[in-house]
């Protein structure tokens, strides 16, 4: 493999750090680091990913010949000072702080990798390390990828170097940058603010806002749409930045933001009132509104059928779905790590189409072989992991294998499953996952408590088998990556009393609102994953065991995880997070686990100890 040309593609030192190889032109492998230290959105170098990543193609450091870092950090450095020009002598104390990491960490960042390289393979490198720019990085994830010859990008996040939003043109190799809005003035940030404002972590709270905003009424759209943001006709905005401390601060929002709404933000201990439901369906709505605008300004000007989408507000798969249903563009994909985790991809694949004149051969499917780019394990690499990881289990056939799953969750049991090459992103999709059945009105509940202690309010998405999908949802096309929310079809939905149509808040949560109400959200909505037997063979057979033993072709899928850590990646990981939660069984390859039947000295309660995610 050493004559074929291999691009290693890095993202770090924010949030998400990850690597992403490229061999003769197809994407080997990519993972996020976080799977490696168990440490959630680990931000450092990625050696373990990139260790990963040259396993995979069973080469070494010296072996690749392009290395790529998804930005440029002088850009950066060029914004921090800029900022606090502008706004000075505000956040003194902030720059004060920040001033010594990045002249030690980020200013010299070249270097830094260059000597992290370096503990991986003291042999020099082929080409000098280069850098691409963030959103590049962004876009070129979500292009390259793609089905389409042509497309317009739209990329949209907190912020790169100095663009937060980004339109780009690719026509077969090419990709060029056409339109950009510079920090501050932040779609992602805005809505981080909020999600800051109503108790949730920055950079990862955002998935839990989403969630609440069902519960909630959006009464302060108005609002924020004269106070906090203003939204052109073409979907370009203006963030008024009295609001906001994110620019030269250590907070997200400031007084007049509390002022403006009714008080401090809310401390992550502190109960959810229905002011901060309001404000979540609120948010919401006017980030659904900025992309409907920026996407139907770019339909009516450049009339090409196809769009792409990537960066961090890709991922609010509710604004997905309603720019898939506006009709806007005959065909919509988006990158499943839309993440910083993905710049890391794109700054590869910009180098090998871009930079070096790699021709695309776009062939109708995606790139991304169903986001299954990690690492996997032989059968005989399992037992052995779980033999001395004290584990007690059968070993079973296929057939026997997908009959016995299909059985427990048929009767109620969560089952963990664990197949094949891991997933690149943040979504489960089948390789590393809770399965549930949907039909139980009370697994929602049960898997947030008990197996994710986490927050009782937050939806679970439905797996469906592919070609089943519009018999169960308002969605006629595929969905591989979980990035699409629909609406549950009305003949599956149920009627309500009039009591329980007064319910109110997370009192809704407890109404069953179809005949699968454990993936249905309070607004009968759903975010779903169509499974396809081309990139997920097994996981779609036991889909259709399921099916066959009950009906039913849909599943509750989860990430095989407990709060506050990352997706597990190895076997050891699995049984551990198996023993250290409420989940009934598990099977990690032809591996079968029940829970009765383990070493009750391995028992570990540890999500208790974790802290908020």
């Amino acid at each position: 493999m050493v004559g074929n040309l291999k691009i290693l593609g890095i993202s770090a030192y924010y949030h998400d750090a990850a690597a992403a190889l490229l061999v003769d032109g197809e994407i080997t492998a990519a993972a996020q680091e976080e799977r490696f230290t168990r440490i959630k959105h680990d931000p450092r170098f990625p050696y373990e990913a990139i260790k990963y990543c040259l396993s995979e193609a069973r080469c070494d450091l010296a072996d690749v010949d392009h290395v790529v870092f998804f930005e440029k950090p002088f850009l950066k450095f060029e914004r921090l000072l800029e900022t606090y020009a502008a706004f000075a002598p505000r956040g003194f104390w902030s720059f004060n702080k920040a001033m010594p990491v990045w002249i030690k960490e980020k200013l010299f960042q070249k270097r830094q990798l260059q000597e992290s390289l370096k503990k991986i393979s003291d042999t020099p490198l082929r080409n000098p390390l280069s850098f691409s720019e963030h959103h590049l990085s962004h876009a070129a994830s979500a292009f390259y990828p793609s089905p389409f010859t042509d497309a317009i990008v739209l990329t949209m996040d907190g912020v790169g170097e100095w663009a937060t939003t980004t339109v780009a043109i690719g026509r077969g190799r090419e990709l060029n940058i056409v339109r950009e809005i510079h920090f501050p003035h932040s779609l992602g940030l805005l809505y981080s603010a909020f999600a800051y404002y109503c108790g949730f972590k920055v950079n990862s709270g955002e998935y839990k806002l989403m969630g609440l905003a069902p519960y909630g009424e959006p009464r302060f759209v108005d609002l924020i749409e004269r106070e906090l943001i203003e939204i052109k006709p073409d979907g370009s905005f203006k963030l008024n930045l009295k609001y906001f401390a994110y620019a030269t601060g250590l907070r997200m929002t400031n007084a007049h933001f509390d002022a403006l709404f009714g008080g401090p933000a809310r401390s992550s201990d502190e109960p959810l009132t229905a002011r901060h439901m309001d404000l979540a369906a609120s948010i919401q709505k006017v980030t659904e509104r900025v992309v409907l605008k920026l996407a139907a300004a770019l339909a009516a000007e450049y009339r090409m059928p196809n769009l792409c989408l990537a960066g961090g507000v890709a991922l609010n798969c509710v604004a997905n779905g309603e720019l898939k249903r506006s009709g806007l563009f005959e065909n919509i994909w988006i990158q499943p790590a839309a993440g910083d985790a993905g710049g890391a991809l794109g700054a590869a694949l910009y180098c090998q189409h871009a930079r070096l004149g790699v021709e695309r051969q776009p062939s109708g499917v995606d790139a991304m072989r169903g986001g299954y780019l990690g690492p996997s394990f032989s059968d005989d690499a399992v037992q052995l992991r779980l033999r001395s990881a004290g584990a007690r289990f059968e070993v079973l056939s296929e057939p026997e294998l997908l009959e016995r799953c299909a059985r427990d969750l048929a009767e109620g049991l969560g089952l963990g499953w664990f197949q094949g090459r891991m997933e690149f992103g943040p979504r489960a999709l089948g390789a590393r996952s809770i399965l549930g059945d949907p039909r139980s009105p009370s697994m929602q509940s049960q898997l947030n408590l008990k197996v994710k202690f986490r927050e009782s309010f937050r939806p679970f998405a439905p797996a469906v088998l592919a070609e089943k999908v519009s018999d169960y949802f308002e969605l006629d096309g595929p969905s591989p990556y979980m990035l699409l929310v629909a609406e549950v079809r009305e003949n599956r939905r149920l009627t309500m009393s009039s009591e329980q149509a007064e319910l109110f808040g997370i009192e809704k949560l407890n109404v069953a609102r179809s005949d699968i109400p454990a993936v249905t959200h309070v607004d009968y909505s759903a975010r779903v994953q169509t499974v396809h037997a081309s990139t997920n063979p097994l996981f779609y057979a036991l889909l259709s065991a399921f099916e066959a033993a009950t009906g039913c072709a849909v599943l509750i899928n989860t990430s095989f995880n407990v709060r506050g850590e990352p997706i597990v990646c190895t076997p050891e990981d699995a049984f551990r997070c198996f023993m250290g939660c409420h989940l009934d069984t598990l099977v990690v390859g032809n591996c079968y686990m029940s829970k009765p039947l383990q070493d009750p000295a391995l028992l570990d309660i540890y999500a208790e100890r974790l802290a908020p995610d």
